[in-house]
């Protein structure tokens, strides 16, 4: 190992004193001390104490396969052997650059069949708006500037990511929000549904992206972006009416639609791409974790024939990162999908463990601490509420998910919380026993919230 060998204590010092942590709070960090995490294998994880955690959020939505695959471990040791580095600038390529783009194009839905690579969904979706608006100047367009989301969106945290976004603490870290990026209700029934049918809520939901095109000037709008199901800001699954909807303003106002595959991606929903699972076109595609599972960093954008048709008569694409289409990462993409399609890991997540998963999920419905269950294959959520039959949400200053998150992780158990939403993304490899356990633990978890909260 590159690392010293220490006490968990001393990692602990070493964390405090020197590593700013994302979305973290330094002061609770250095009172608390960072849980050191060491070792994997399969869905579960060893801290440094040797005490074992079954990874509900298989790392952070993309440890796909589990952990410990010698596979790609060997994998990434050749291709670094024969080649570790080297750009796809100066009219370049590496056989694994060229590969993976070509498996890409046959795995995505439509004619999604132009790849460009990066190392994190944040910056794929950077790209994608760079991209966007290249791609309508160069058809005499330049006015389309605007991007339109959703309200909890999650679109990846550098500048543009956050300003794409719709959580507004990300905005509010020294005023990120750039102009020209526009938010709108997401299709959250649980939360702005009121006396509407699910139904006719998700036709309400579409309504506002054509309100709000409206009120920009469609001549002025670029594209809307939004994930399949909302993963990050509290596994939003819309309904059915929802999609088919906005796909007919986007058409109907001549703008691109793009779909944020970061979470849903590789096998997530039950199909490789929760773009099929849902029934979605997308004219661009945004992809990451699962491509890799998280073993090595690498992201896309996917752009559709007739996108590209147009960037390719439209002059040098100034763009670019130093570790576009890694190599060892793109290595590591291909051995990993390659897995994926041995183990029929997506048909599983379709027609076995995601119905099981789902099941078990919902059996947590009838506890008085939860107000909704919702999730499709093996994303899931649970929405705490104070009082389930007015559907009124508890205080957010109680924090009731980061009680019950980490109460979860004493447990030996994780799961995440967004809010007062308990979020569930397993690796695609977990068992019915498991699951069970997951469940399980959920459910105690729960009932000393419901304790420690007053509800009954």
């Amino acid at each position: 190992m590159a690392y010293q060998n220490r006490s968990a204590a001393d990692w602990q010092r070493l964390d405090a004193r020197h590593h700013l942590h994302p979305f973290t709070d330094p002061a609770v960090l250095a009172r608390d001390g960072a849980r050191i995490l060491c070792k994997g294998d399969g869905v579960y994880l060893w801290d440094a104490d040797g005490k074992r955690y079954l990874d509900g959020m298989a790392g952070l939505w993309c440890v796909n396969v589990g952990y410990g695959r010698t596979r790609l471990a060997k994998t990434m040791a050749q291709q670094a052997e024969e080649l570790a580095y080297y750009n796809a600038f100066f009219m370049t390529a590496t056989p694994a650059q060229a590969e993976l783009a070509a498996r890409i194009a046959d795995l995505t839905p439509g004619a999604l069949n132009h790849v460009f690579f990066g190392n994190s969904g944040s910056d794929a979706n950077d790209s994608i708006v760079r991209t966007v608006w290249h791609y309508w100047r160069t058809l005499g367009q330049p006015k389309r500037r605007v991007f339109i989301s959703r309200v909890h969106a999650y679109h990846g945290s550098t500048l543009t990511g956050a300003s794409l976004g719709g959580w507004k603490n990300m905005h509010a870290l020294g005023d990120t929000l750039l102009p020209g990026f526009e938010h709108i209700m997401p299709p959250y029934w649980y939360v702005f549904g009121g006396d509407l049918t699910p139904a006719d809520f998700g036709l309400v939901a579409a309504e506002a992206l054509e309100k709000k095109i409206l009120e920009i000037g469609p001549d002025n709008v670029a594209a809307f972006i939004g994930e399949p199901v909302m993963g990050a800001g509290g596994v939003i699954v819309p309904p059915a009416t929802y999609w088919p909807e906005v796909q007919r303003i986007c058409r109907k106002y001549g703008i691109l639609l793009i779909a944020d595959e970061v979470i849903c991606g590789f096998g997530r929903t039950g199909e490789w791409f929760g773009s099929q699972t849902l029934g979605i076109a997308p004219d661009i595609m945004t992809i990451a974790k699962g491509l890799s599972s998280g073993y090595a960093p690498i992201s896309a954008m996917v752009l559709s024939d007739d996108v590209y048709r147009v960037l390719a008569n439209g002059g040098e694409f100034a763009h670019g990162y130093t570790y576009s289409g890694h190599p060892v990462s793109c290595a590591t993409a291909l051995e990993n999908i390659r897995i994926m399609e041995e183990e029929n890991l997506v048909a599983r997540v379709r027609d076995d463990i995601g119905p099981y998963f789902q099941l078990k999920l919902r059996s947590l419905s009838d506890h008085p601490l939860v107000g909704e269950v919702r999730g499709v294959g093996l994303l899931g959520g649970v929405e705490l509420a104070r009082n389930k039959a007015t559907r009124t949400l508890f205080d957010p200053t109680l924090k009731v998910g980061a009680f019950c998150m980490n109460l979860a992780f004493e447990r030996g158990v994780i799961i995440r919380a967004i809010r007062d939403v308990l979020e569930f993304s397993p690796p695609l490899i977990i068992t019915h026993q498991q699951v069970d356990t997951l469940i399980d633990e959920t459910r105690a978890i729960l009932d000393a919230a419901a304790q420690q909260f007053a509800v009954t």
